[in-house]
């Protein structure tokens, strides 16, 4: 996970100070650089700080370090492997090749912070190479601009959904089913992406239409059998079973648009399952979910009821390659049958 601080040390008022601080934490931010002297300012909420006295970290396994041109840029490279971080600051990037010092911290040990002025830069340096740099420090002159840098810096990829038709839907024995209750609120075509296999993963709707029998609950989506894969943030996969209340995990939507959400609870129960089978054409992909009207999946024009899927129907899925290691996708061939 990407590491975003707050410069709140640059002001000689105090109160300025102090409101880097409030409005960072309203936005959602919780990492910080205070002035010495600010400890009192962790009082307004849980966050990570470190510390400046004239300008230079009182921690002195970081250091900021400013590039003005080539031979700077060697002295900064030099420190990989030498420091925990290296917050480097540049009045012109345009001239500073970033992907030389992403590669060359890449691997040191030495975690790599590039100052941000505007939020463009900063989603820029993130993604540079695709690695992108370590962290950012937000170093702007305005605080209420931090909203949009939360925006903007807290979007994650769209992912690429394709049409799958259903094959076949058949009862299974009772077993262990997963709910997952979220600290947001969905609408009607958002979910999460689970499914049996690793390299498909449909597209589960929240509880997010009423429906006649029990009221709607935005906040939840009855994701399916304990041995399922979900999609978590940053493209990588765990099992259901394995998630607990604070876990981030990813929500999407028909037109593959995600976002973040944590876990607020999550409930493991005995329920009557389905397997819903579905082809791409070339393989046949599955899930396992709950028997249940309330249970829908996502489809280019709406959802379906799990239980009034029946074999032709279209819908969505996230086709992958390879395979998966820990969650993580590998370049391999994996069967799962």
């Amino acid at each position: 996970m990407k590491r975003l601080m707050i410069r709140a040390d640059r002001s000689d008022d105090r109160d300025v100070r102090k409101g880097y601080i409030t409005d960072g934490l309203e936005a959602g931010f919780s990492g910080f650089v205070l002035r010495e002297g600010d400890e009192c300012f962790e009082e307004l909420g849980r966050m990570d700080a470190i510390y400046t006295h004239d300008n230079e970290f009182t921690d002195h396994s970081y250091i900021s370090v400013s590039i003005d041109g080539p031979g700077s840029m060697e002295d900064v490279m030099s420190l990989a492997g030498k420091k925990k971080a290296v917050i480097v600051e540049t009045t012109d990037w345009t001239m500073i090749p970033l992907e030389n010092l992403i590669a060359a911290f890449d691997g040191s040990g030495t975690e790599l912070y590039v100052s941000a002025k505007n939020s463009d830069d900063a989603k820029l340096y993130l993604t540079t190479m695709e690695k992108g740099v370590d962290g950012i420090i937000i170093d702007i002159n305005d605080p209420t601009e931090l909203s949009e840098f939360k925006r903007i810096l807290s979007a994650s990829p769209n992912e690429d959904l394709s049409e799958v038709t259903v094959v076949s839907v058949r009862r299974v024995e009772m077993g262990d089913r997963v709910c997952i209750d979220t600290c947001s609120m969905m609408s009607p075509g958002e979910g999460m992406l689970i499914g049996s296999y690793s390299n498909c993963l449909f597209l589960i709707q929240s509880e997010s239409e009423d429906n006649g029998y029990v009221a709607s609950r935005p906040f939840r989506v009855n994701a399916g059998a304990v041995h399922s894969y979900i999609e978590v943030p940053d493209g990588g996969t765990r099992y259901l079973s394995e998630l607990r209340s604070g876990d981030d995990v990813l929500l999407c939507n028909g037109s593959g648009r995600t976002r973040v959400a944590s876990i607020g609870r999550c409930k493991i129960e005995k329920r009557p399952l389905l397997m819903v089978t579905a082809t791409d054409g070339m393989k046949e992909y599955s899930v396992i979910l709950q028997n249940a009207e309330t249970v829908k999946m996502v489809k280019k024009d709406g959802s379906e009821s799990v239980t009034k899927l029946r074999p032709g129907d279209k819908i969505l899925a996230r086709i992958d390659t390879g395979g998966r290691h820990f969650g993580i996708p590998v370049d391999e061939s994996i069967s799962e049958i």
